[in-house]
């Protein structure tokens, strides 16, 4: 029923299921608390489909706890139940927040799985890189923070992928796919970008490879029985789908490399075969095609077709709308996200009120999700503040521009103060934003105090990381030199942007599709300065 979108239903199967165990592990424990251990974590699974995360932790916390006790018992019986069990712990742990238990909950079903993999390598080596997969991804979490960590998690789950896909390529390849996928997105997040982009091309492969075998093997059975349509289409479609995801994964790395077309040809593709499926079962893939449309338009955007990039989001945020309405617990935090990138659009063309509103809208949906969990929606709540804050300041509303920018400033001051490592480039973000509004103020000390700040933020960052982090470090340069310049300080102001123009020389380089205009546009600031010099 799940599988098919029907979520309320496999919803209710399933508590009856859990009813009628309960009932039998009242009478016999014994022999029935097992059973009821599986039905308890099938429960949670499906409460979490329906955005009952606060339910789906206890149900999966019971299931935890009874393998528990069972595995105190018949350890070589239950182990390996118990370590299911705290992986799907660990996933509704960290859809409520509880990010650090989280991780310790998945870091223990590692442990337990890499004591059954070294007895039994051939049985448990696929359990201990799933563990591995999802513990590299709580590792990596923005509340958490341990990127060198998750990539070294994930590159253990792709070798022993990779191992046994080499042995049994028809069971394996489609795992060893996620793990590559993931290897790529932790390779991105310490700005490894060639190498990411290496990691997704070949998921992609693989996932290409697994659709095209699977769609000839089951137009085969068709030929021969119409029966088999019914099972050729799910199973085609789950391998259409885990295509889509490479694809869009593959379009993220690709733009970080400043291959834009390429990256714009592949998330296109990822929309061609999630609008197929939609078609088919709304249901199930109309949350997908969203997401992949959200994406489309940030490339199209990249590319400069900005009028289309505003349609392609505007089908986002209808089609998440329409989600949010019916299950706002699982769907608004992407509505909000869709929002923030449709006011962009809408500002890109010139339709300045109807991109505050979109923003406006973005924010009130992340303060009521910040409201309720803090621990993982401040983070965007503060973005939405900060764009907020540049719609404000385009429609001449200073004084609330600078106040939106103050309070992002200040929620990111307070992720940065617990993980610096994390949030600094977002403070850093927000003080730009800040000094901005300040400057229009016309308050310019404080405007440079942030811009300062701004700066010595985005020199230690791109000090350690200068391939990600080289073009904040140029982009808050530029914004001080404007500063300076404003007052009078033009010596200083000519510095400062000087240094940007190395930057961004340095950048365009390796990307001209991607800096050449920040370049020209810090170029023009330096001959504008220099002549005032003179």
């Amino acid at each position: 029923l799940s599988a098919v979108g029907r979520k309320e239903e496999a919803l209710t199967a399933n508590h009856e299921a859990v009813d009628l165990r309960r009932a039998l592990a009242a009478e016999r424990p014994a022999v029935s608390n097992a059973h009821l251990a599986q039905s308890l974590n099938n429960l949670s699974s499906h409460l979490s489909d329906v955005g009952r995360t606060e339910e789906a932790l206890i149900a999966a916390q019971e299931a935890m706890d009874l393998h528990r006790a069972l595995a105190a018992e018949r350890p070589a019986v239950f182990n390996l139940h118990l370590a299911q069990s705290l992986n799907n712990l660990s996933t509704d742990l960290s859809a409520v927040g509880q990010t650090e238990e989280a991780l310790t909950a998945v870091q223990e079903a590692v442990d337990l799985r890499r004591a059954l993999a070294a007895e039994r390598p051939a049985v448990f080596n696929a359990d201990l890189a799933q563990s591995l997969n999802n513990l590299s991804s709580h590792l990596s979490d923005v509340a958490v923070g341990r990127t060198e960590e998750a990539l070294t998690a994930v590159q253990e789950a792709v070798d022993l992928h990779r191992a046994l896909a080499a042995e049994r390529p028809a069971v394996f390849n489609a795992d060893l796919a996620t793990s590559l996928n993931n290897l790529s997105a932790d390779l991105s997040d310490v700005g490894r970008t060639e190498e990411a982009l290496t990691a997704v091309q070949e998921a992609v492969d693989l996932h290409r490879s697994l659709a095209a075998e699977r769609s000839a093997v089951f137009n085969a059975h068709l030929a021969t029985s119409l029966n088999n349509l019914s099972s050729a289409q799910p199973c085609s479609a789950v391998f259409n789908a885990h295509l889509a995801r490479s694809l869009n994964n593959l379009s993220a790395r690709l733009s970080a490399a400043g291959r834009t077309e390429e990256a714009l040809t592949a998330v296109q593709e990822a929309v061609d075969l999630r609008r197929a499926l939609a078609a088919e079962r709304p249901a199930v893939f109309n949350a997908d095609l969203a997401q992949s449309l959200n994406n489309l338009s940030a490339r199209l955007s990249a590319v400069g077709r900005t009028e289309e990039a505003l349609t392609a989001v505007q089908e986002a945020v209808d089609l998440r709308r329409a989600l949010a309405a019916e299950r706002p617990a699982v769907f608004n935090a992407d509505l909000a996200a869709s929002l923030n990138n449709l006011s962009a659009g809408l500002s890109a063309v010139g339709r300045t009120e109807e991109a505050l509103t979109a923003v406006e809208e973005a924010v009130d949906l992340r303060r009521a999700l910040a409201a309720e969990r803090p621990a993982v929606f401040n983070a965007y709540l503060a973005v939405s503040l900060n764009n907020l804050s540049l719609r404000l300041l385009a429609v001449g509303r200073t004084e609330e521009a600078l106040t939106a920018a103050q309070e992002a400033v200040d929620l990111h001051r307070a992720l940065a103060v617990e993980r610096p490592a994390v949030f600094n480039a977002d403070l850093a973000r927000s003080l730009v934003t800040l000094s901005i509004d300040l400057a229009a103020a016309g308050q310019m000390e404080e405007a440079l105090t942030a811009d300062r700040e701004a700066v010595h933020l985005c020199r230690v960052l791109a000090r350690e990381r200068p391939a990600v982090f080289n073009v904040n470090l140029a982009k808050s340069l530029h914004n001080l030199s404007i500063d300076l310049s404003d007052i009078g300080r033009k010596e200083e102001a000519q510095t400062a942007i000087q240094e940007a123009v190395d930057l961004y020389r340095i950048l365009a380089e390796e990307r001209p599709a991607l800096y050449n205009n920040h370049l020209v546009g810090s170029l023009e600031e330096l001959a504008i300065i220099t002549r005032s010099n003179v």
